[in-house]
């Protein structure tokens, strides 16, 4: 291990994007201390054990109201990522437990002595100004949303809302350097090392199940284009913890992180289709496909690279993506079998 690592604090362990995080801190040699719940806590620890000893596991059941100060000791950097995912509880309780959820973690860590945090938000803290054209989003521009909004849409209500909270406290902290991420869709395959997913269990395939809707006959289209590969998503993380903060660099940086490759989904189809022929028959066969009006969003990518060192070059193809998360899932597809799971003939929905 590097005398240069850091030990990074990262929330929501067993989540689809922390996992890919997790995966590439550790890689890189550094030190991450995980939390996951009390049922997650030991098949968590019995995993990274046998390829990351420099993964450690700590138990935290309430993220929202814990007291985990113990846990924030010696820590350098915190990444939270951990949000409540629609369709497990009341849209007045995600968007609380988002709000709380995000105070609490960062309360606790500056108090614990932290200065440096990483923050995932989402583009639905971002869009839905008529006025943006072209997909042109930038740091400055939010979501029209409003709490009242919360039992209709409570993924993208809690997002903003929590996002705004994490703002609030930043500037009443001046001392600390907050970096917010606000990635859309995020495809491509699970984590080398994550929990196994329990047969039948779709929700945890979070965002990629949209991908693997495209191969369901009635499956669902996803309802947007924009979309960036998880691992991108994750890399952008780990670069914003581990850089030095310059002394004449803004402590306070929002970045709208999307994939510069347009999302057509009469191409994307047209890519599975010659990409793996064997899946002809599964193909989504709903009419009509959607047509959006832009394919990408129109980011500025040198704010980006300013901020993660990440060039539009460094992220995966289109193709990459797409088929990557295909084939995880149909290996997926092979695990639930072995354990006697019969597939059901469609893939069930996204639930937003």
């Amino acid at each position: 291990m590097s005398d240069n690592s850091k030990l990074v604090f990262v929330t929501g362990a067993s989540g689809y994007l922390a996992a890919h995080i997790i995966h590439q801190l550790a890689d890189k040699g550094h030190r991450v201390r995980a939390s996951a719940r009390k049922n997650k806590v030991e098949p968590l620890r019995d995993l990274y054990s046998k390829s990351y000893p420099n993964v450690e596991i700590v138990q935290i059941d309430d993220i929202v109201h814990g007291d985990f100060g113990s846990a924030l000791k010696d820590v350098d950097v915190v990444i939270h990522t951990a949000s409540p995912l629609p369709g497990r509880a009341s849209g007045e309780v995600i968007l609380k437990g988002a709000i709380d959820g995000s105070l609490n973690v960062l309360q606790q860590a500056e108090k614990a002595g932290v200065r440096k945090f990483v923050v995932t938000s989402s583009t639905t803290a971002v869009t839905g100004d008529p006025s943006i054209k072209g997909g042109a989003y930038r740091a400055e521009h939010w979501s029209p949303w409003t709490k009242a909004d919360a039992e209709r849409i409570p993924y993208a209500v809690s997002k903003k809302f929590a996002e705004l909270a994490v703002w609030e406290w930043a500037d009443a902290h001046p001392h600390v350097d907050v970096t917010v991420f606000n990635p859309p869709f995020l495809y491509g395959p699970l984590a080398p090392i994550h929990l196994p997913i329990v047969p039948g269990d779709y929700i945890s395939l979070s965002t990629s199940l949209m991908v693997y809707n495209l191969i369901s006959p009635d499956g669902a289209y996803p309802p947007r284009p924009a979309y960036v590969d998880v691992r991108d998503t994750a890399s952008a993380h780990v670069q914003a913890a581990l850089r030095s903060i310059s002394p004449s660099e803004s402590p306070r940086k929002r970045v709208i992180f999307s994939s510069p490759h347009g999302f057509v989904l009469k191409d994307v189809l047209e890519l599975i289709r010659k990409a793996r022929p064997e899946l002809a028959g599964r193909i989504i066969s709903k009419a009509p496909v959607p047509e959006f009006e832009i394919d990408r969003y129109d980011l500025d990518w040198a704010r980006i690279e300013e901020v993660t060192g990440l060039k539009k070059e460094d992220l995966h193809t289109l193709e990459e993506t797409i088929l990557d998360t295909i084939d995880d899932m149909l290996a997926l597809e092979k695990e639930w079998e072995a354990w006697g799971y019969v597939l059901p003939p469609n893939v069930p929905p996204m639930l937003l």
